[in-house]
C-alpha cells in the first residue's frame, strides 16, 4: 500500500503555481499543501517547505481560438518572458488540518511595438513580490479509514501585497514623441490590487497496480472592480474608453490526470500525465467586471515526474498547450453593439511552460 500511495505524488505535490501564460493575466495561485504521502504520514512532519519555479515565453497571438499568424510574419507580435519563484510554508496541525502561507517572487519582461508608438520595438520590465496567500485545508474523509482515496477542501485569502501600479519607461508616446513613465501592461504587473477569496478542491483515488487518479480545482473570487491603474488604452481608440483603468478579474484552474509510481531501481520515482485548463473569465462571479482585462483560457497536456528521497521531493511538470482561446471581453461586446461591427481583441499565449521545484519536510 505504501508504494501505491506514492502515486499521488505529482498530482498533489507538483501542484505548482498557475501564473499567467501570456497576456491573459492568470496570476500565481501557489502550491497546495499536501505532499506525496498519505495524510497520516504527512502529518508526522509538522512543517513543510515548498519551492517552485515557473518559466514561459508567450508570443503567439490568438483572437478566439484562431492564431493570428501574420503577427509573427510582420514582426508585430508582443513577447512576454516571465519567471516566478513561489515559496510556501505549510503547517500540519494533525492528519486532517493544515495551513499554507505563500508568496511569489516575480521577474517579467515584455517586448512590443504598439506600446512604443508602433515604430520601434522596446522592452518594459517588472520585478518584485507578488500577491500573498493564506489558505487552510481539511481532508474530508478520516485518513485513518480512507485508504484508497480522499478529498481535500481549501479556503483562504489572497492579499494585495504585489505592486499593481508598477511603472517603467515607454518610448515615442510622451510629449513631442519623447519618453514617458507609465504603468506596465496588466500581464506583467506584480499584483492585481484586490483582496480575493481562494477556494480549492483537491483529491486522489488509488486505482491499483501503482496507479492513481488525481484532480485539482481552483477558483479565485476577486470582488473588486477596478484597481485605479491607468492603461492608456483610450489613447489607442476612443472606443476603448471603458478600458482606461485595469480590472481585477477572477481566475481559475482545473487539473485531472493519472500517475504511476515505479518500483525496483526506480523506487521513489512517480510519473504522471493529465489535462490542465486555466483562465480568466469574461465576467466575475461577484462585484463589477468593468475595466480592462483579457479574458481567455489555455488547455494543456501536462506530463510530470517527481522523485522522493527521504524528506525531499523533487518535481517537474511541463504543460504543453493544445488550445488557446482569447474570449470576447465586456468592452469588445459593447463596441460590437455600438458600431454594428464585430470586435474581438487578441492576446499572446505561450506554447508551453516549465515548472520545477522541491518539497522539503522540516
Amino acid at each position: 500500500m505504501k508504494k501505491i500511495l506514492l502515486s499521488v505524488a505529482v498530482c498533489l505535490a507538483c501542484y505548482s503555481q498557475s501564473n499567467a501564460q501570456g497576456c491573459v493575466a492568470i496570476r500565481s495561485n501557489g502550491m497546495m499543501s499536501c505532499s506525496m504521502e498519505h495524510p497520516r504520514k504527512e502529518a508526522e512532519s509538522k512543517w513543510q517547505l515548498n519551492v517552485a519555479h515557473r518559466y514561459f515565453k508567450s508570443f503567439r497571438h490568438f483572437k478566439g481560438d484562431e492564431e493570428q499568424k501574420e503577427r509573427l510574419e510582420q514582426n508585430t507580435e508582443v513577447i512576454n518572458w516571465q519567471h516566478s519563484l513561489d515559496v510556501s510554508l505549510i503547517r500540519h496541525f494533525n492528519t486532517r488540518w493544515s495551513m499554507s502561507v505563500g508568496l511569489p517572487l516575480l521577474a517579467n519582461e515584455r517586448s512590443s511595438l504598439y506600446e512604443h508608438g508602433r515604430t520601434e520595438r522596446h522592452n518594459t520590465n517588472s520585478a518584485g513580490i507578488g500577491d500573498a496567500r493564506v489558505t487552510a485545508y481539511r481532508w474530508m474523509l478520516d485518513p485513518q479509514k480512507a485508504s484508497k482515496g480522499n478529498l481535500q477542501l481549501g479556503l483562504g485569502v489572497k492579499l494585495p501585497t504585489g505592486n499593481y501600479n508598477y511603472k517603467d519607461t515607454f518610448y515615442n508616446v510622451g510629449r513631442d514623441g519623447g519618453e514617458e513613465v507609465r504603468p506596465v501592461d496588466q500581464s506583467i504587473q506584480l499584483g492585481d490590487g484586490g483582496v480575493g477569496a481562494i477556494t480549492e478542491v483537491n483529491g486522489y483515488y488509488l486505482l491499483g497496480s501503482n496507479f492513481s487518479a488525481y484532480g485539482n480545482v481552483y477558483y479565485l473570487f476577486n470582488p473588486r472592480g477596478e484597481n485605479g491603474t491607468r492603461t492608456f488604452r483610450e489613447t489607442l481608440s476612443p472606443l476603448r474608453a471603458n478600458e482606461s483603468i485595469t480590472s481585477v478579474p477572477d481566475q481559475y484552474m482545473v487539473r485531472l490526470g493519472v500517475s504511476h509510481s515505479f518500483t525496483g531501481k526506480l523506487h521513489g520515482v512517480v510519473a504522471s500525465v493529465g489535462a490542465r485548463m486555466e483562465g480568466v473569465p469574461v465576467e466575475d462571479v461577484f462585484g463589477s467586471s468593468k475595466g480592462f482585462r483579457r479574458p481567455g483560457y489555455v488547455q494543456s497536456v501536462e506530463p510530470g515526474v517527481s522523485y522522493q528521497i527521504n524528506k525531499l521531493n523533487f518535481f517537474a511538470t511541463v504543460p504543453v498547450a493544445f488550445k488557446r482561446d482569447r474570449l470576447q471581453s465586456v468592452t469588445d461586446k459593447e463596441v460590437t453593439t455600438q458600431t454594428g461591427n464585430y470586435t474581438h481583441g487578441d492576446a499572446a499565449f505561450s506554447d508551453y511552460a516549465v515548472n520545477v521545484g522541491f518539497s522539503l519536510k522540516l
